[in-house]
C-alpha cells in the first residue's frame, strides 16, 4: 500500500511541480532549495542508512526506485511468459474468462514449444464430445455413507483472516452459482462461509473452528459445524506445499478482534499454528482420527491433505491402512509450489516434494496396494486452465482444487503483498477501506465464469484428444519435451507400478528403502 501511494502521488505531484515551475520559477527554488537543505542536513545526521550519510539527498532516489520497482518490472519489464508464480499470459487468461471476454490468443503460440521441460497432449483424428457429467465425479469410499458429488474444479484451502471478509463471500457465492466446493482453509468454518456454496472443512494443525481453549480437538463444536448440511467433506491438514512442516502464519497486521475470536488466540501477535496435530502422532492415530471424524459427521467424506516429504512416512499411512482398515475417502496432494499468504523464504523455496513427482509417487503407493480404486487423489498447486488439469489427471489425479487462480477471478493483481495487509485489490486485507473496493454480488459471478469457462476447456480439450472419459487419461497422453527434437510420453519417461506390486515379493527396486523403512505404528 505504502509504495502505491507514493507512486500514486508521484504522478499527481509532477504536473503541479512543473506548473508551478513554469509561472513562479524564482519561488519554486527558493522552497525547493529550502526543503533540500532539510533533508541533507537530516540525512547527515542521522545514523541508520549508510547511503544517505554518503550521499544525502540523492540517496533517497534509490529507495523510492526501490519501493515502486515491482510495479515497474511487471508493467514495464516483464515479458508475457517471464513472471513468477504466475505469468502475464496465464493471469491474463483467468481475467478474461472471468469477466467472459475474448479469451484467444493471435498469431500462434509465445511459448518455446521445443525448449526442454515444454508439456504437451496429442489430439486425435477422431475426436469425441465428452458428456457434461464429466465435470462430476463422486468422493466417498466404502465407509462413506454420504459420499459427495464434487466438481472436478474446486476452490482451494483460503481461510478467513489470509482473505478478506468480501473475498471469502464471493468464492462462496461463486460456488453456489457454479455448483462446486469451496474449502474453507485452517481458519475455520464462519459465517462468511455460509452464502450458500458447498463447503470442505478444513482442520489444521491449530484446529481452529473445532478447538478448545487449550488448543485441543473440541468435539462438539466440530460436530455442529460438520453436520451442516452446506459441509460436504472434511478435510485434516497435514501440511501445505508451501510450507510444509511448518504450520499455517496468519501475521498480527491481519488480525482483527473477530478474527482473535473466531480462533481463540490473542491480538497483536502472529498466529502460528503448530507443525502437527495435537490428536495424534502416527499413522494409525491417523486413520483413527479420520474413523471418528467421519462418524461424528454423519458419514460425509473425511481426507487428509499433505506436501509429499519423506517417502516412508507417507508409506506408512499406507500400510497403516492396510493393517487398520480404516481408508480415507480422498487424500489432496499439494504441491511445494502452492501458495500461501505468508511463510518463510527457506520453506517456500527448498522444502517439499513439487507436484507432479509427488502426485505421481502418490498414485503409485496407492496403485501399489491396491488402494486406489477406494480412494479419490485431489491435487493442488498453480492449477489455472484447463490444460493444467489434463496433465495432472494424466498423471493420476481425480479432482483439481486451485487457490490462485481463484483470486485473479477475484481481482487479484499478484502484487505480492498478501503478508503486508496492504492488499490494493481487497482480496488478502482486512484494511475495511481496500476490502470496500471489492463487491461480492460482481465478483461472485467472476468466481463463477471462470470455473465454467475452465471446465468447458478441460472438457474441450479432452475430447480432442479421443477420450470418452477423463478417467482414461494416463501418463501414455501426456507428453515431455526432452530435447529440441525429442518427446516422450511420462509413461515412457518415469516408472508407474501396476496393481498390487507393493504386496507382493518383487517390490520394485525404487520403492524397496522407502517400503522397508515405512511403519503404521510411526511416522
Amino acid at each position: 500500500m505504502k509504495r502505491l501511494i507514493l507512486f500514486g502521488l508521484f504522478l499527481l505531484i509532477l504536473p503541479t511541480v512543473l506548473v508551478f515551475m513554469m509561472w513562479f520559477p524564482l519561488k519554486f527554488l527558493m522552497v525547493a532549495g529550502l526543503f533540500l537543505a532539510c533533508v541533507g542536513i537530516y540525512d547527515l545526521l542521522q545514523t541508520q542508512h549508510a547511503i544517505l550519510r554518503n550521499f544525502p539527498i540523492l540517496g533517497h532516489i534509490r529507495y523510492i526506485l526501490e519501493v515502486i520497482r515491482p510495479e515497474i518490472q511487471q508493467y514495464f519489464i516483464a515479458s508475457n511468459q517471464s513472471e513468477r508464480p504466475f505469468n502475464r499470459e496465464t493471469r491474463a487468461l483467468v481475467y478474461q474468462r472471468a469477466k467472459k471476454v475474448r479469451d484467444t490468443l493471435p498469431f500462434g503460440t509465445q511459448n518455446d514449444v521445443r525448449a526442454p521441460g515444454y508439456f504437451s497432449i496429442r489430439h486425435s483424428l477422431k475426436p469425441s464430445v465428452l458428456n457434461l457429467e464429466e465435470e462430476y465425479i463422486i468422493v466417498g469410499g466404502p465407509q462413506c455413507t454420504q459420499p459427495y458429488k464434487a466438481s472436478r474444479l474446486n476452490v482451494s484451502a483460503l481461510s478467513f483472516g489470509a482473505l478478506s471478509t468480501n473475498a471469502i463471500m464471493a468464492l462462496n457465492k461463486g460456488a453456489k452459482l457454479g455448483g462446486f466446493a469451496h474449502n474453507t482453509g485452517e481458519g475455520g468454518l464462519t459465517r462468511y462461509h455460509l452464502q450458500g456454496g458447498d463447503i470442505v472443512f478444513q482442520l489444521g494443525t491449530g484446529l481452529f473452528g473445532a478447538r478448545t481453549p487449550e488448543g485441543r480437538f473440541d468435539e462438539t463444536e466440530f460436530t455442529q459445524k460438520a453436520c451442516l448440511d452446506v459441509v460436504k467433506m472434511i478435510e485434516i491438514k497435514l501440511s501445505q506445499g508451501a510450507k510444509p512442516s511448518h504450520g499455517g502464519i496468519l501475521p498480527a497486521a491481519k488480525i482483527t478482534p473477530e478474527i482473535a475470536r473466531i480462533r481463540g488466540i490473542p491480538m497483536g501477535q502472529d498466529c502460528i499454528s503448530p507443525p502437527t496435530h495435537p490428536e495424534f502422532s502416527t499413522p494409525e492415530g491417523l486413520l483413527q482420527f479420520i474413523d471418528r471424524l467421519r462418524k461424528l459427521s454423519g458419514g460425509k467424506p473425511v481426507g487428509f491433505k499433505l506436501c509429499i516429504g519423506i517417502r516412508s512416512e507417507f508409506l506408512g499411512i499406507c500400510k497403516a491402512m492396510l493393517k487398520t482398515g480404516i481408508l480415507p475417502d480422498f487424500i489432496t496432494v499439494d504441491g511445494s509450489e502452492g501458495g500461501t499468504g505468508a511463510a518463510p523464504l527457506e520453506f517456500s523455496d527448498h522444502l517439499g516434494e513439487p507436484l507432479f513427482p509427488a502426485l505421481r509417487f502418490v498414485r503409485n503407493c496407492l496403485v501399489g496396494t491396491n488402494l486406489k480404486d477406494k480412494i479419490r487423489i485431489i491435487c493442488s498447486g498453480k492449477v489455472a486452465t484447463g490444460f493444467d488439469m489434463i496433465d495432472k489427471f494424466c498423471l493420476g489425479a481425480d479432482l483439481c482444487n486451485s487457490a490462485r487462480a481463484m483470486m485473479f477471478a477475484l481481482g487479484c493483481v499478484q502484487s505480492l503483498q498478501c503478508n503486508a495487509n496492504t492488499c490494493p485489490t481487497g482480496v488478502t486485507t482486512q484494511n475495511p477501506h481496500l476490502v470496500h473496493g471489492l463487491v461480492v454480488a460482481d465478483k461472485s459471478v467472476r468466481v463463477k465464469n471462470y470455473h465454467q469457462a475452465t471446465i468447458e476447456s478441460l472438457l474441450e480439450l479432452a475430447g480432442a484428444m479421443g477420450v470418452e472419459h477423463i478417467d482414461e487419461l494416463s501418463p501414455h497422453h501426456l507428453y515431455r519435451q526432452t530435447s529440441d527434437f525429442t518427446s516422450k510420453t511420462y509413461a515412457e519417461l518415469y516408472e508407474f507400478l501396476e496393481p498390487g506390486v507393493l504386496l507382493g515379493q518383487n517390490i520394485p527396486e525404487s520403492f524397496v528403502d522407502a517400503w522397508g523403512k515405512a511403519s503404521a505404528e510411526r511416522f
